[in-house]
């Protein structure tokens, strides 16, 4: 995938995973935490199942595959959905998106003791520290309520189990051999599963059928989950885990944009620096040190005759 293929497709999962905070809130409305995942679960792996079968495409076999995907699809999708979901009942936005936005140190954090990861360059390093001062920028939590709270708490296991999990993914799954559709569908089936087995427990109240949290849950199944899925693993087999973990640097800029074009928010000045410390951040994060020349071996003298 080339450099301005895969910037695509970051913002297009930036946009789709950005906006996912927005429908979760809306959701809610109708949803319980538990009711809310599995429908948003089970939309997802549909439209993936559609997909495998319009373009012909096969789930992974064997039960080692299936065993990976079932680790990625409890730590991916069942557990860190449910803590947003719990999280985002008493945390503002603000202090969601700026522990959303701890994600990709995680994703180091795991690389790098897994023997994964080269030690990051100077500007590698100093993109990834620069990107996550940005979103504190935007957010400025110092003035949020909640930052110490059990529902940032959630939130924070959420984001670390996205940065485990990114990596779990690209060590085992990104280059199993089967597509990227077809192990996003089965990853999504595998989850569902999980949540069938909490609904007895946490997922019996009424839901309120409110026509606008209905059409947000069904945004997030399709295209937060469904698309955006597929597309994150085709990004982590052509960019690696943390490089592909920095999208959650652009979630903050996508959530802001659209407050501003949707619900008439201003832009503050600190807002918008914040802003372009988050795009020269994931800028830095992306260079990758020049690999080191090494000298050719010297031909060896031929013997004297």
């Amino acid at each position: 995938m080339s450099e301005g293929r895969a910037l695509l497709a970051m913002g297009a999962l930036a946009l789709m995973w950005g906006s996912s905070f927005f429908w979760i809130k809306i959701g809610l409305n109708a949803f319980s935490p538990t009711q809310l995942v599995l429908v948003r679960l089970v939309l997802g792996a549909a439209v993936l199942m559609a997909l495998c079968l319009a373009q012909r495409h096969r789930l992974p076999a064997g039960r080692r595959l299936w065993a990976h995907l079932a680790v990625a699809a409890l730590f991916h999708n069942a557990v860190p959905f449910l803590l947003f979901a719990i999280g985002e009942q008493t945390v503002n936005s603000g202090v969601t998106g700026v522990l959303n936005a701890t994600t990709p140190l995680w994703a180091l954090a795991v690389a790098l003791v897994w023997g994964l990861e080269r030690r990051p360059g100077r500007a590698q390093l100093g993109g990834l520290l620069l990107g996550f001062a940005g979103v504190l920028l935007i957010f400025a939590p110092w003035s949020a309520t909640g930052l110490v709270s059990w529902g940032a708490l959630a939130i924070l296991a959420a984001s670390a189990s996205y940065g485990f999990v990114m990596v779990y993914e690209g060590r085992f799954l990104a280059d199993a051999g089967a597509s990227p559709i077809a192990l996003a569908g089965a990853q999504m089936l595998t989850a569902s599963g999980f949540l069938l087995l909490v609904m007895p427990v946490a997922g019996t109240t009424p839901i309120r059928l409110e026509p606008g949290a209905l059409a947000a849950v069904a945004v997030l199944g399709v295209f937060s989950t469904g698309i955006a899925f597929a597309l994150n693993y085709r990004l982590i087999a052509a960019q690696g885990a943390v490089a592909t973990s920095t999208v959650g640097y652009l979630l903050p800029v996508v959530s802001v944009l659209l407050g501003t074009l949707l619900l008439d928010e201003a832009l503050s000045p600190r807002v918008v620096a914040g802003m372009v410390v988050v795009l020269v951040g994931v800028a830095l994060s992306r260079r990758r040190p020049a690999p080191v020349a090494v000298p050719a071996a010297a031909e060896p003298h031929a013997p004297a005759r």
